[in-house]
């Protein structure tokens, strides 16, 4: 049967090849082509969308894979670009606090912050600077913005510092624009207040107040008037002040060293008798 099949098969071949397309082999060609053109069409129209579908599930899960990688490509660069930021707030301080001259050029330690105190109610800041580095009680203690407070207690390698907005450190002030005198007092968080006793001239918000020179030295900015006030009938002048510096971003600061506020010699440097409740940086 094989061989009587290969016999049949090149009779077909032969007649085809010697009709020239015309022969028996042709006719059975276009045949063949014509009775399974229907059936290759309608194989072709149901495995065309099951192939797209595979094809389509594998690339979404190769964009699944894609977008993970993605995300956690843009979370680190994100976490990169915070470290950078950071590094770049502190370099510009650090060049601020470097470009800050004193008054009467006076000595000055730098020092960082180093630790908070225990709550927000407590307003003060631990420093990383001591007596051994030559910070004694009642130094004034600045930054790029202006006065930050005074030290108050003191030990072999760290000091405390009251901050100005502190409600027990009265700040000795003077409005330039008026050259009128009086003091600021802390009110815990935020504004400070300004009280003058006798004042001839109003003060105006936008006026700059600077340390007279009694427990701080002078000139050092304390803050800016906020609301425009005079005073009446020989009372007091009263009004909020915006402090000069931002307490949410102390860092760095500078000890100011060789000058002796006039109630200096009325406090005592001591040792903490216990260790401070701090909250570290």
């Amino acid at each position: 049967m094989f061989l009587s099949l290969l016999m049949l098969s090149f009779l077909l071949a032969t007649f085809d090849v010697r009709a020239q397309g015309t022969g028996v082999g042709a006719v059975m060609r276009e045949g063949a082509q014509g009775l399974f053109a229907p059936v290759q069409q309608f194989a072709t129209a149901i495995t065309r969308p099951v192939a797209g579908f595979i094809d389509g599930v594998s690339n979404i899960a190769g964009l699944r894979d894609e977008v993970a990688r993605l995300r956690a490509e843009n979370s680190t660069l994100n976490n990169q670009l915070v470290d950078i930021q950071s590094l770049r707030n502190r370099v510009e301080e650090l060049e601020q606090l470097n470009d800050l001259d004193p008054p009467q050029d006076l000595p000055t330690i730098p020092a960082q912050i180093s630790a908070l105190g225990p709550t927000d109610f407590d307003q003060i800041r631990w420093i990383n600077k001591g007596r051994d580095d030559g910070v004694a009680v009642g130094q004034a203690v600045i930054d790029e913005g202006g006065l930050v407070g005074r030290v108050d207690l003191v030990a072999a390698s760290s000091a405390r510092v009251r901050l100005i907005t502190d409600p027990r450190l009265s700040v000795g002030v003077r409005d330039l624009a008026t050259n009128e005198t009086g003091w600021v007092e802390g009110l815990g968080q935020g504004e400070m207040q300004l009280k003058m006793f006798g004042a001839a001239k109003p003060v105006q918000a936008g006026d700059r107040l600077v340390t007279d020179g009694t427990r701080f030295p002078p000139g050092l900015e304390v803050g800016t008037v906020i609301n425009p006030a005079e005073a009446e009938a020989s009372f007091a002048l009263v009004t909020a002040v915006e402090p000069a510096i931002r307490l949410s971003e102390i860092d760095f600061v500078k000890v100011i060293v060789g000058w002796s506020p006039l109630d200096a010699g009325a406090e005592e440097e001591a040792e903490p008798s216990t260790t401070p409740l701090v909250t570290e940086r």
